[in-house]
């Protein structure tokens, strides 16, 4: 085998990826304690390690920051980690809704908003999601700037459809975990998950107000991926 060959396997491997999201999360990344308790405490909720990762929730908040977005809404709270990133970069003047289906899991993130220093910018309502943003769509309430869908994927298409009805022009529409460790190619698949996924994104791709792009993401979470979608 020629050496380069090698380094190139060497690179390619899980731990790997593990290695370099370690490494430029200690390098890029601050987090301090109050962020590092509430990834900890994932682990407390109905889906342990399910949180995005730090390195993943830093580049959620560059987007908020980078549009200026003061609104955010968030489907998926389990223990609030990315709803404090998402919190800190709309800033004391700002406002996040975050959705989250278990009581139990909303108990956890209520904790460590307080620990956070973030409780009073956020409004965590518990219930299903579907139900939440219908009523977010009755009371007619002001549009969000960015929306971040990371909750049940087989709804992800009823999701976007809510996104849709409570954003207008510039706002920034993200999925999570679009990639499914590749299952996504799949058009024959049979996964509540994928289905939900692929017309999700076919939905975005005949929108006539919406540009938008897909990452696939290597690293302490597999293989997976987002996507990105601006409204025009």
């Amino acid at each position: 085998m020629e050496p380069h060959v090698a380094v190139e396997n060497r690179y390619q491997s899980l731990d790997a990826w593990h290695e370099v999201d370690s490494y430029f999360t200690e390098v890029l990344i601050d987090e301090d304690e109050a962020l590092v308790a509430a990834r900890l405490s994932g682990s407390s909720t109905t889906m342990p390690n399910a949180e995005v990762a730090a390195n993943q929730a830093a580049f959620l908040q560059l987007l908020v920051k980078m549009s200026g977005a003061k609104r955010v809404l968030e489907f998926g709270t389990l223990a609030g980690y990315s709803t404090i990133w998402f919190a800190r970069a709309v800033g004391s003047g700002g406002f996040v809704c975050t959705l989250e289906l278990e009581p139990e899991n909303a108990d956890v993130a209520r904790r460590n908003f307080v620990r956070a220093g973030v409780l009073e910018r956020i409004e965590l309502i518990v219930g299903p999601a579907a139900a939440s943003v219908a009523d977010l769509v009755s009371s007619k309430v002001e549009p969000f700037d960015v929306v971040f869908i990371d909750a049940d994927k087989p709804r992800n298409p009823s999701y976007l459809e809510a996104a849709l009805a409570l954003t207008g022009s510039g706002a920034l529409i993200i999925l999570d975990n679009v990639v499914r460790n590749g299952a996504v190619v799949d058009a024959d698949s049979d996964d509540p998950r994928v289905i939900g996924t692929r017309t999700a994104a076919q939905m975005i791709a005949e929108h006539p107000e919406l540009e938008a792009t897909a990452l696939q993401t290597v690293g302490v979470k597999g293989w997976d991926g987002l996507i990105v979608a601006r409204r025009i």
